[in-house]
C-alpha cells in the first residue's frame, strides 16, 4: 500500500459535479493498494496516519497529529500510485490491486480511520473520474509505504 498524505487547510473531491467528500483542516490521503496488502498493513497505515505529527504546536514545530488538532481526513483511492514507469514512457499498473481486492481494502481503511478518529471520514468514490481540490498547508506532503510493501 502506498499513501500520499498532504496536510491541507481544506480539500474536496467531486464526481460528475457532485461533491462526494469535503473537509476543513486535516489530511488528504491518496491511497493505492497492492494485491499483497493485508489487514496488518491497513491497521499499521491507519494508526500511522492518525498519529503522524505534521501539524504545528504552539511553537510552530510539527509536533501534533490530525487527532491532536481535531482535524478531518479525506481518503481518495488512486491506483496510479502503484505505477511503474521505469521502462518506456507508458506506466504499467500491473502492481496495483484490481477492484475485487482494492475496494474492500479501501472501505476497510476508511472504517479503521473512522474508528480511530472517533468521527466520520470523508471519501471519494472508488473507480470514478474524480476531481480533487486541495489547499496544501506548508506545503507538507509525505509518501508512506506499508511495511510489507517497503523494499
Amino acid at each position: 500500500m502506498r499513501v500520499v498524505v498532504q496536510r491541507v487547510t481544506e480539500a474536496s473531491v467531486t464526481v460528475e459535479g457532485e461533491v462526494t467528500g469535503q473537509i476543513a483542516a486535516g489530511l488528504l490521503v491518496l491511497v493505492g493498494f497492492a494485491p499483497t496488502d493485508t489487514a496488518a498493513d491497513l491497521d499499521w497505515m491507519a494508526r500511522k496516519l492518525v498519529q503522524l505529527r505534521i501539524f504545528g504546536d504552539d511553537e510552530g514545530r510539527m509536533n501534533r497529529s490530525v487527532q491532536d488538532i481535531g482535524g478531518d481526513v479525506l481518503v481518495v483511492s488512486q491506483f496510479t500510485l502503484l505505477a511503474d514507469a521505469r521502462k518506456g514512457n507508458r506506466p504499467s499498473y500491473i502492481g496495483a490491486a484490481g477492484p475485487d481486492i482494492a475496494v474492500p481494502l479501501y472501505e476497510q481503511l476508511a472504517t479503521l480511520l473512522q474508528r480511530l478518529m472517533g468521527r466520520p471520514v470523508a471519501t471519494g468514490r472508488f473507480g470514478a473520474d474524480m476531481k480533487v481540490r486541495l489547499l496544501n498547508d506548508g506545503p507538507v506532503t509525505i509518501v508512506l509505504d506499508s511495511p510489507s510493501s517497503a523494499a
